[in-house]
């Protein structure tokens, strides 16, 4: 598959993904009786709209997302008396709640689907397995090739952590140069403990020395319950790592790395946060194995989801919050008082994507596949 095949399917898949989070709410919606006006991919000016029944569906102009507009959710359009019982205001909360969370849900589910597809195709990432010992390292003998590590040979622990990703495995022995590190390996159905110093070495878009056994690390081989089992595994750690995540991006430590890549000399890095932009290009990168580009597309379901759970306006796990701080008030909250709030979450949202996006641009991330 071409890298611009890629990019296209990926970005029909993201559509087809921004579609289906609002099938959702309008779905749930409609199965609660509320009013659903608008039902549109895009943004700005209309391109093409047809109404059916009493909602209007239809396309505009800037591709960038997509929306339902359910009746009773702009604080500033105020319902008639006749127009009131079918409007979301007027539900209870447990229907509310449950119109709002559809959209991110069906990012996890996706997400799951996905991930289950790539394990079962592609192998697990939770099951490490050797692929390549090298020689040497650096002219130096590879720790791995004396410590007698075979092609595959299957990682279950590192250093007391069972059964590591290979993500883990990497990190680890990264962040230990020159200190000794205690593998177990499973061989031929028996667990066989064998300890290796990594070697400090450079590797390219990591900054400053990291440690090196001489492996290439190969995802190993998942059956079809093991892929479900792996898929649920897999979108929790996806979840958990996202969540962490999220604080370092968008606190003071991500604007303070963000600023100084645009107004300094720093070089991005393969950990660096990137735009739609700087995924698609590494969608592009994959484009050699076609299972990768489900795992990106899948780990980018995750951030979305979570992302749309902050419980912040105008995310939908701000509507949530909404809804939890009236039930704990037993009043509804004036969403007129939150526009303010609601605007500069917005504003710092779309700062932070455009200097993001910036960056793709000028300072493209390293080939991370490389």
């Amino acid at each position: 598959m071409s890298g611009t095949l890629a990019i296209v399917i990926f970005v029909v898949a993201l559509l087809a993904v921004i579609l289906i989070h609002e099938a959702a709410h309008f779905g749930m919606a409609r199965l609660f009786k509320i009013k659903v006006e608008e039902f549109f991919v895009g943004f700005g000016p209309r391109v093409w709209s047809v109404k059916r029944g009493e909602t209007e569906y239809g396309v505009k102009a800037l591709p960038l997302g997509g929306y339902v507009k359910i009746a009773g959710m702009n604080p500033f359009e105020e319902p008639t008396p006749e127009e009131y019982p079918r409007t979301f205001g007027a539900k209870p909360i447990w229907q509310r709640a449950l119109v709002i969370v559809a959209g991110p849900a069906t990012h996890f589910v996706i997400a799951f689907g996905l991930f289950a597809a790539y394990l079962a195709f592609a192998g697990s990432p939770l099951k490490p397995e050797i692929g390549l010992v090298e020689d040497t390292l650096g002219g130096r003998p590879a720790p791995a090739a004396q410590a007698g590590l075979r092609p595959g040979d299957r990682i279950v622990g590192i250093d007391g952590i069972d059964h590591p990703s290979i993500e883990s495995v990497i990190d680890y022995t990264y962040k230990h140069p020159g200190e000794p590190v205690e593998l177990t390996i499973l061989r031929s159905g028996k667990k066989t403990t064998i300890t290796m110093t990594p070697l400090p070495a450079h590797v390219p878009g990591v900054e400053g020395r990291v440690g090196r056994i001489g492996v290439t690390l190969e995802p190993g081989k998942a059956g079809p319950v093991e892929a479900i089992v792996d898929g649920g595994n897999l979108l929790g750690r996806a979840t958990v790592a996202t969540v962490e995540n999220l604080g370092r991006v968008f606190g003071p430590q991500g604007i303070g790395r963000i600023a100084d890549l645009i107004f300094g000399n720093a070089q991005r890095q393969t950990t660096d946060v990137t735009s739609v932009v700087g995924i698609g290009r590494a969608v592009g990168q994959a484009s050699g194995d076609p299972f990768l580009v489900l795992f990106i597309l899948a780990s980018v379901n995750v951030f979305v989801g979570v992302l749309n759970l902050i419980p912040l306006p105008p995310f939908d796990g701000g509507h949530l919050a909404v809804l939890a701080i009236e039930k704990v008030r037993g009043r509804k909250v004036d969403m007129r008082k939150l526009i303010p709030v609601t605007a500069v979450v917005a504003a710092f949202l779309i700062l932070f994507m455009v200097s993001v996006l910036y960056l793709d641009v000028v300072k493209p991330l390293p080939n991370i596949f490389r």
